[in-house]
Order: structure tokens, then C-alpha cells, then sequence
């Protein structure tokens, strides 16, 4: 069946056709309609769950913790100061091997107060020990969110889906929607093998005393790796059932290009289209869509960029003094490699700060003067600033 739905009522569906057990989130712009659906599904009868209604978003994420530790399906959705209030929640969610599932509508971080579209929130948090997968169509939001669940139980570590504010949270698309049943042949019923049981008490929050701290951090990032391949898995059942299929990332035309553009999320689509205006000029340039940041698929990423010569790396975030995370992990994957492309690293779109086609034509041709000239210039490279920036 197909639905018009922007990218929050997407993601609520998501929950709804998961069949959560227990919600509980803070209304934050622009998430908010996630929450007003999901706690109208619960007082229409539509969706058999414990809605709660807490003060913040510590206490949210808080409680999704305590229902995922007693074996319910827990789901939660937040933005940019909001998951900052959950930022000492998600070490406690993801240490101890919790599956609780969010949603994330990537926002701007204050100051200054924005309420606007980048990814600096959930790269904020790319430490904390959540799989972290970016969509970039509302389509991706339903089903992302749908393996998500899945992924999150196998491997018993909490999956963040991210989508870009008001970018696709407040924008409308045509989406397939399965049907409950088709969905509840993908992803069964929860069934944790341990959890809190009144009848058979278990410390909660155990403390990590030097004798088992580091082995425990080792388990967990040992388990975090492996969420790539059972992604893999998961993602491979989900496109048997509904014909949609998904990988770790996305090459779009890259077929013998020279030079490549690296992004996550929405951009993609218009990076897609300045990729396609190359090619019609016969210029070999290509793109690759990142899907599964964390755990990062280091292995992926250097297969799909090695046989570049330049690469620009496009991101909506900037840890402050020094580059992206994304351009970061990128180039650390090529540490050791023999072969490896020039890394140009391109920040833009902060702030929901228009990225134009224009502005990507501009990168397209820095990146091309890097190739001839076998350096890159200035790292990184702000696109789109106002006026004349003095030092």
C-alpha cells in the first residue's frame, strides 16, 4: 500500500507496524509529531503499548531502559538538545546491551538557538556505543526503522535511525507501507534470553569494578563490529520480503570515476543530481552514500573510494577545531593502505543553510583542480559562507 506521509509520521508508522510494547519521549521541534502520532495510535486502540509521559528526555530514554531490561519492545524519538539530555543515558542503554530503538530528526545544536536541520546531534554521540544508520527519503525512514528492531535484538546493542529535519521530517513523500502481517513475518516478537524478572531479582546497573570494566567495554565493541554483518543479514531478509534492498552504503555511478563525493542522508539526493549533470559532460564523477556509520564500516568504504583520485567529503557537522567526523573516520580507514585517494573535506549546510547544485558544482571543480594539481586546497572547506570571512 502506498501512503503520502512526511518522514515523523514515516517513522512513527515504523513503531506502530513494530509493534512497541512501551514509548516514552519529550516533544522536541522538529520530532514533536512523532510522539503526537504515536500517543494517538495508543488512544485510538491502534497500537496496543504503555505510552509515558515524562518531563524530559533523560527520563524518557531513562524509562525506555528500564521496559527494554524487563523484555518489552522499546522505542523513542528525540532532536539535537533533546539527545544531548539523553547523553548519559545512551552509555547506560548501550552498556548494558539493551535493544531500545530511536529516532532521530537531526537538528542543529545551540548556541546559537537553532532550530534547523544539520547532523552535529547524533555525531555528537557517535561514541556512545549506538548503531547509527542515516536515511535519505522517507522511504528509508519506515524501512530502516523496521530493520532496525530487528538488528538491535540480534545482536543486543541499541540502533539511533537518523533523518534530517524538516528535510524529510515536515516533507511529504509516497512511501510503500507493508502489511501488518508482512511485517510481523520479519520482525517476531521480542524475546530477550536475560531480564529483569520480580520473581528472579538481578542487580540492576551492575558496577564495573577494574576487574571486568575493560572486558566488558571489549564485548561490547567486539559485538559492535559485528553489527555489520548481521546488518548484512538483515537487511538481506528485508529485501526478500518487500523488495526494497539496502546496503552498509550506496555507489551511484561509479563506474570508473575519478572523483567521488562522500556524504550521508538527504544530500545524497541532490549530490545525485550534480553527479548526473557531470556525467551527461562526459565527466567521470561519481557518489558514495553512506547508510551504517557506527559501527563504521571501514572495510566498505575503502573498497568503494580506493580507485578514486580525489574524494570530497560532504557533511553537515564539524567537530570544532579540526575537520568532520566523517572525513575523520574516512581517512583513518586509509591509514594504512597502499593505494589511497586526496581527501578534501567540504563542511555545508549547517544550520539548514541552503546546499544548491551550484555549490556543489564548485566543489565538483575543487575537486578537479586537486587532481591536476595532486594536492588539495584548503581542509576543510566552508561552502556557502556570507560574505567575507576575516581571521
Amino acid at each position: 500500500m502506498r501512503r503520502l506521509l512526511n518522514g515523523n509520521e514515516a517513522a512513527a508508522l515504523a513503531a506502530k507496524l513494530a509493534r512497541v510494547q512501551v514509548v516514552s519521549a519529550y516533544p522536541i521541534t522538529p520530532q514533536t509529531v512523532v510522539v503526537e502520532t504515536l500517543a494517538k495510535y495508543v488512544a485510538d486502540g491502534e497500537l496496543e503499548a504503555e505510552f509515558v509521559k515524562v518531563e524530559s528526555e533523560h527520563s524518557a530514554l531513562s524509562v525506555c531502559l528500564g521496559a527494554s531490561a524487563t523484555g518489552a519492545r522499546a522505542f523513542t524519538a528525540t532532536s539535537s538538545q533533546g539527545l544531548m539530555l539523553m547523553s548519559e543515558i545512551l552509555y547506560v542503554v548501550s552498556g548494558m546491551r539493551l535493544p531500545v530503538v530511536m529516532a532521530n530528526a537531526n537538528r542543529s545544536l545551540s548556541a546559537p538557538l537553532s532550530i534547523w536541520n544539520d547532523q552535529q546531534d547524533s555525531l555528537a554521540v557517535r561514541d556512545s556505543g549506538w548503531i547509527q544508520l542515516y536515511c535519505e527519503s522517507n522511504q528509508e525512514i519506515l524501512d530502516l526503522l523496521l530493520q532496525a528492531f530487528l538488528l538491535a535484538e540480534r545482536v543486543s546493542l541499541p540502533a539511533m535511525v537518523c533523518y534530517d529535519g524538516y528535510i524529510l521530517s515536515h516533507t511529504a513523500e509516497a512511501v510503500e507501507v507493508p502489511e501488518q502481517a508482512e511485517v510481523d513475518a520479519f520482525l517476531p516478537p521480542y524475546s530477550p534470553s536475560l531480564k529483569l524478572d520480580p520473581d528472579r531479582p538481578l542487580t540492576m546497573g551492575p558496577v564495573g569494578v577494574p576487574e571486568v570494566y575493560m572486558e566488558a567495554r571489549y564485548m561490547q565493541h567486539r559485538d559492535t563490529r559485528r553489527a555489520r554483518e548481521e546488518f548484512l543479514r538483515v537487511a538481506e531478509e528485508f529485501g526478500r520480503r518487500f523488495g526494497r534492498r539496502y546496503g552498509i552504503l550506496e555507489e551511484y555511478r561509479t563506474e570508473g570515476a575519478e572523483l567521488l563525493l562522500l556524504t550521508m542522508g538527504s544530500l545524497a539526493s541532490t549530490a545525485k543530481e550534480a553527479v548526473d549533470r557531470c556525467r551527461e559532460r562526459g565527466e567521470k564523477v561519481g557518489l558514495v552514500k553512506l547508510t551504517l556509520y557506527r559501527p563504521f564500516p571501514d572495510g566498505e568504504v575503502v573498497e568503494a573510494l580506493k580507485r578514486a583520485k580525489v574524494v570530497g567529503v560532504l557533511e553537515k557537522d564539524i567537530s570544532t577545531g579540526w575537520m568532520g567526523a566523517l572525513y575523520t573516520d574516512t581517512v583513518a580507514a586509509f591509514a594504512n593502505e597502499s593505494r589511497r585517494p586526496l581527501f578534501q573535506n567540504f563542511i555545508l549546510g549547517l544550520g539548514s543553510r541552503d546546499v544548491r547544485l551550484e555549490d556543489l558544482e564548485g566543489i565538483i571543480g575543487a575537486l578537479r583542480k586537486a587532481a591536476e594539481e595532486g594536492k588539495v586546497g584548503e581542509n576543510p572547506r566552508w561552502v556557502g559562507l556570507k560574505g567575507e570571512m576575516v581571521e
